[in-house]
């Protein structure tokens, strides 16, 4: 094996805890000595149910989730939820309200209307005002408050932008529903300021497979027996989790995630690490003297994935090929985007980012 560290930037599949990954290990053949392993194990056995049952628990303590919101872990990534919040929660309503901010919000919003009559409304447009450099900010938002819901996508990993401020709306507007995948448990929110939050697991949670819905549940109210059951988030709910085969492997990781964020004191904790994290690498960055170049807005930049780029292609070609043979992986940039990305999530430590400016440093000397 190399003795060079090596540190994973992808903006997910993504790092996880070295101690996740080996507890996973030790367990893999046989979990707590049950002879099974979790990935053969039943999904309705006592053993796998009090494994659903403790992370669903852990994830309720970590985000201080009120009684009055259920908690699902479901398949189909982050994507299948553009559709789902429309199927479950628009039915009876003339329109939904759609913030673009950034690449996935651009996808949330062309797909949140092929399955549904409601009008699919744009809010705002980020791309429109600020070509993906700043945000919309919530007070201009153009909201129509007979919506089902507004939606919005609050870390762009693609462009590089989050929300600083988390976003929240007046009492007597529509209930946001926000795709918090890029930074879910990176910084503490008030669940109760939101009607749903979701999040596909392989970003700031676990392996790609299981997706974070949280819903409250008052909402449910809304889901029609005319959505298929596999869609249908009160289905879901009526039978624990369990209407179909969960993504078992993935929980029990997002599990043992769960565990080591509280270990780490929690997402407070993590929330000072990650603002650590992102202001040293961005002080680097703008210190260059411009052979690096972010050009979104300081106050937009997001604290999970950090964009930059040298303005040459051929040079941002080389320095993706030259930090991979240092140990820092799979920086390169959105393809669409290009330039370089550092996914910064809660699993990266502030070692990953001090190794990435050393090399930053070093090859601004030799090129720049």
């Amino acid at each position: 094996m190399s003795t060079t560290p090596i540190y994973n930037f992808s903006a997910g599949p993504a790092v996880l805890p070295d101690s996740v990954l080996r507890t996973a290990q030790s367990e893999m053949f046989d979990y707590n000595g049950t002879g099974f392993s979790v990935m053969t194990m039943s999904h309705r056995s006592d053993v796998f149910m009090s494994i659903l049952y403790h992370a669903e628990q852990d994830l309720r303590q970590l985000m201080d989730i009120p009684d009055n919101y259920k908690v699902l872990f479901l398949q189909g990534g982050a994507s299948a939820q553009f559709n789902m919040v429309v199927m479950n929660l628009a039915n009876g309503f003339k329109s939904v309200d759609s913030v673009v901010t950034g690449n996935w919000s651009a996808i949330a919003h062309a797909q949140m209307g092929k399955l549904s009559d409601a009008e699919v409304r744009l809010a705002a447009d980020g791309g429109r005002d600020y070509q993906y450099t700043n945000l919309p900010p919530v007070s201009a938002w153009d909201i129509d408050k007979n919506s089902a819901f507004v939606h919005f996508v609050i870390n762009e990993t693609v462009h590089g932008l989050q929300y600083r401020e988390v976003p929240k709306l007046a009492d007597d507007m529509p209930p946001l529903v926000c795709d918090m995948s890029s930074e879910i448990l990176s910084r503490r929110v008030n669940v109760a300021d939101y009607g749903v939050i979701y999040a596909g697991a392989q970003k700031n949670i676990g392996p790609s497979g299981a997706t974070i819905v949280i819903i409250r549940e008052d909402l449910l109210e809304r889901c029609s027996d005319r959505v298929p059951d596999v869609w249908n988030y009160r289905s879901h709910v009526n039978r624990q989790g369990m209407y179909n085969t969960p993504a078992t492997y993935p929980i029990y990781i997002s599990g043992l995630v769960f565990r080591w964020l509280q270990s780490q004191g929690g997402v407070g904790q993590m929330e000072t690490i990650n603002t650590l994290k992102a202001r040293t690498l961005y002080d680097a960055i703008d210190g260059s003297g411009g052979f690096y170049i972010n050009n979104v807005h300081p106050g937009a930049r997001s604290k999970m994935n950090v964009i930059f780029t040298t303005g040459k292609k051929e040079l941002d070609q080389l320095f993706v090929q030259e930090s991979t043979t240092r140990g820092l992986r799979l920086l390169g940039g959105y393809k669409s985007v290009g330039g370089m990305r550092a996914s910064i999530y809660n699993a990266m430590p502030l070692q990953g980012v001090e190794a990435l400016i050393g090399f930053m440093k070093e090859f601004q000397r030799r090129y720049g």
